[in-house]
């Protein structure tokens, strides 16, 4: 995976802090487009997607290892491969048929869908697929 979740990112947190500890621990730039960090404050965590081929396992322990992130509470670890979404925001009464061939369709990911489980009270649905390829 190239995908590292940050955990306890406490809300005091800016994304920025988070970009150069990123920096400083791999060594990469975001300005040169080699990851990008997206915060999520209601899980208190952060998403770092790395480009390219890196070693985000690697990264991971380094991270787990700073001092800096210990001192922030800051933990790491890969995000493992799903090959199930939820999907928010679906219009009431939506065919499960519809979001089966909305996300079999190429301009939205083109994967094989082999389940739908709609949430009608949260106007959401978990698509799941026949392998995580197509969930990105």
């Amino acid at each position: 995976s190239t995908i590292v979740v940050l955990e306890n990112v406490q809300e005091t947190v800016k994304d920025c802090m988070l970009i150069m500890l990123v920096e400083n621990i791999s060594g990469l730039s975001e300005d040169d487009g080699d990851f990008s960090v997206e915060m999520i404050p209601e899980i208190r965590a952060a998403v770092v997607t790395f480009t390219g081929n890196f070693a985000a396992g690697e990264f991971a322990k380094k991270l787990n290892q700073n001092h800096r992130a210990k001192q922030q509470n800051i933990t790491a670890r890969c995000l493992e491969l799903t090959r199930s979404v939820r999907a928010e925001n679906i219009p009431p009464n939506t065919a499960s048929d519809y979001i089966t061939v909305y996300f079999e369709n190429k301009k939205n990911g083109g994967a094989q869908v082999v389940d739908v489980q709609q949430l009608p009270d949260e106007d959401a649905a978990i698509i799941t697929f026949s392998d995580h390829e197509g969930n990105a």
